[in-house]
């Protein structure tokens, strides 16, 4: 049997939020009792995590005196230092206080905007202090339920004017970090600003200083619209702003369920795992995603633990996708070119243009050709089920 046990180069991590989760849910109270950030740190480090991502108040909690915060730190640092765990990612919440009921950077209230502001500088100092090189942005509540209630174009104002000046403050305080930017179409609002990564992608191009700022994708925020997440993934890495990923797994059409990794749909996992192998994605594989509520703190280690496999076994299938040789031989049967067409493809230019106007196809042959794609599935199906 192959070593599916974590490795540090795998960069497989989980934020506080993930394995830290109670089981709290909107009809039912807490199953497992809340653990400190450090006991969380220890926990990842038994189930042989690489990192662990926090937002602010998962660290320190929004009223935490000056004393009660240096404490805290003190234990979560130590934790660090005891299991090797390293702090890759950071991010702020702006969606669960009050304040926040109506948006953060997108607010009405210009005290909010302000706020939010302040406390994004906050959280941004306290991320780099524990080693953060990515800064992610979830706008939980920046939307609406009704269009009667914002303005969407001053909404996108608002938006582009927030990173531009969280971007300055990186500037200025000359830190290392990036940021990126996480999609997702309604929950908790009806509707969310910047629903997909598609809308982040257009959205960065309009910043001050787009270089600094990609997107961080979350499988279960596009199945949720329906969206294939491969793809999505495909256009961020393909214009190099796959910053940042979020792991998870989502029936398509449901609320936001933050399965296990690979639990539902396992091919589009597959996809997933073989798209970043073969690119050599470099980032963190964060797990963004919670046990069951039926599960206590020994079952929320076999819930990370099923992340982190899931992910390596897919790993090998995909290498064994790469290598099996009937498979290849389908891939290069499918893309055989002889290199008839090659003078009209490339930069334009009138005479290849006029040359091309000219070509005589012969539709009847080429749509005659069979492509073999349901026998390239099944031998798809046939490496995940373990038949080759």
């Amino acid at each position: 049997m192959s070593d599916y046990n974590p490795k540090p180069e795998n960069k497989f991590t989980f934020g506080l939020w993930t394995v830290g989760n109670t089981g709290q849910d909107p009809f039912g109270r807490s199953v497992r009792e809340a653990k400190s950030p450090a006991e969380l740190v220890r926990l990842l480090g038994e189930v042989g995590a690489y990192g662990v991502n926090f937002h602010d108040n998962d660290l320190i909690p929004i009223d935490a005196t000056a004393a009660e915060r240096d404490g805290i730190l003190k234990e979560f640092k130590k934790a660090l230092a005891d299991t090797g765990i390293v702090v890759p990612m950071a991010t702020t919440d702006l969606f669960k206080e009050p304040i926040f009921k109506d948006g953060a950077f997108t607010s009405n209230d210009s005290k909010v905007r302000a706020y939010a502001l302040q406390k994004t500088m906050n959280a941004i100092d306290l991320g780099v202090e524990l080693g953060a090189k990515i800064y992610v942005f979830w706008g939980g509540r920046e939307g609406t339920e009704t269009d009667a209630t914002k303005n969407p174009i001053t909404a996108i104002k608002r938006s582009r004017e927030a990173m531009n000046f969280l971007c300055e403050y990186v500037k200025d305080r000359k830190y290392d970090l990036k940021f990126a930017l996480e999609a997702k179409p309604n929950e908790p609002r009806g509707d969310i600003y910047n629903s997909t990564t598609g809308h982040m992608l257009a959205f960065i191009n309009t910043l001050d200083h787009p270089e600094m700022v990609g997107v961080n994708p979350e499988v279960a925020h596009e199945h949720m619209a329906g969206l294939n997440f491969v793809h999505g993934v495909a256009q961020a890495l393909e214009s190099g702003k796959l910053f940042h990923i979020d792991l998870n797994d989502q029936a398509f059409g449901r609320y936001d369920q933050d399965f296990r990794f690979g639990a539902v749909n396992l091919k589009s996992a597959f996809f997933l795992v073989k798209m970043l192998e073969d690119n050599k994605y470099d980032s963190s594989r964060h797990f963004d995603a919670h046990a069951y509520r039926t599960e206590d703190y020994e079952g929320v280690k076999d819930f990370a633990r099923g992340c982190m496999r899931t992910y390596l076994i897919l790993k090998e299938k995909a290498a064994k996708w790469n290598a099996d040789k009937e498979i290849q031989s389908i891939v290069a049967e499918i893309n055989a070119d002889d290199g008839s067409m090659d003078q009209y493809f490339g930069k334009y230019s009138a005479e290849k243009a006029k040359a091309l106007k000219g070509q005589v196809f012969d539709r009847a042959v080429i749509a005659g050709r069979g492509l073999k794609y349901e026998k390239l599935d099944q031998l798809t199906i046939e490496i995940l089920l373990g038949a080759r």
